[in-house]
């Protein structure tokens, strides 16, 4: 079997697949972010024998997906933001290779994310898509020709920081990114900038849901801003489809609306529709992905189970 990991934040989630991607048993625990790379990975580790207690299969690989920057190749975080302990730096894939035996692989989250949805999720089979993943931030990770296009210097994709969206201060720094109008924490800070009130992106959506006008009116303006980074993507890259996740996508029937009025009103010049959706897997998107590299990238014949 093949093993998937979800290093986040808050929640690291494990999931044991077959070698056709279907999960059979998962397992989520907290993440220890605060008391450093070790004790995640050993967290993470612990979770997983637990699973393969009772997993009728030997193990292949295990695949990671991490939040932050990290090297693929070398298999270490290399920017992490502050709410993790000694994480930037961390060699991830040669902890769990010492400690299991077997092959590991390290992506982005957001990477994972895509190569979930693309494997068993609602853009399976899919040649070219955009994966956007709107949470704390907006993330981004770019499907070409069937593989995973990260670009010269790894950011291929990174819709979250296109500017052109306004003038209000992001947190990477720069003025007018897509992310100060549609991450989870700008849609908080919009409706307090126009209630006074602090609220949740979730507690927003809610509003909406009761027919809040200042509610619906940040909803509305996140949606047509990520159907403007769509359309800027579809004229760039003649990329037509999206696969949205993250737990803004979670307020679906607030965004789609506006997501789908604004790309009927300027639709992309090579006339071709575009196709957006929500994410197939939902939380369980990023877990699934690494473990579909892990299965990618073993080279060993797979034998009987």
């Amino acid at each position: 079997m093949f093993a998937g990991v979800d290093i986040g934040g808050t929640t690291t989630q494990v999931v044991l697949c077959t070698p056709e991607l279907t999960v059979v048993d998962r397992l989520e625990v907290p993440t220890p972010a605060a008391e450093g790379g070790a004790a995640m990975v050993r967290a993470a580790l612990d979770a997983l024998d637990l699973l393969l207690a009772h997993a009728p299969a030997r193990l292949r690989a295990v695949g990671v997906g991490a939040a932050g920057v990290v090297d693929a190749r070398a298999g270490r975080v290399l920017v992490a933001s502050d709410s993790f302990r000694s994480w930037a730096g961390f060699e991830v894939t040669a902890t769990m290779e010492a400690a299991l035996g077997v092959p590991a692989f390290l992506d982005n989250d957001v990477n994972a994310f895509l190569r979930g949805e693309v494997a068993k999720g609602a853009v399976a089979g899919e040649p070219h898509v955009l994966g956007m993943t709107l949470g704390t931030g907006v993330g981004g990770a770019l499907w070409l020709n069937g593989a995973l296009y990260e670009g010269p210097h790894g950011a291929a994709g990174e819709t979250g920081h296109i500017p052109g969206f306004g003038d209000l201060p992001c947190t990477c720094g720069g003025r007018g990114h897509l992310e100060t109008l549609a991450s989870g924490r700008s849609i908080g800070a919009r409706y307090g900038e126009r209630t006074g009130r602090t609220r949740t992106a979730g507690a927003v959506a809610e509003a909406a849901g009761l027919g809040d006008p200042d509610a619906l009116a940040v909803y509305e303006a996140a949606g047509a801003a990520v159907a403007r980074a769509i359309l800027i993507t579809a004229g760039m890259l003649d990329v037509t489809t999206f696969v949205i996740g993250g737990g803004v996508s979670g307020a679906w029937p607030l965004l789609e609306p506006p997501i789908l009025a604004a790309l009927a009103a300027e639709p992309p010049v090579s006339g071709h529709p575009v196709r957006v959706v929500r994410t197939g897997l939902g939380s369980a998107a990023v877990a699934i992905g690494a473990a579909s590299r892990a299965r990618t990238e073993s080279q060993e014949p797979l034998g009987p189970v």
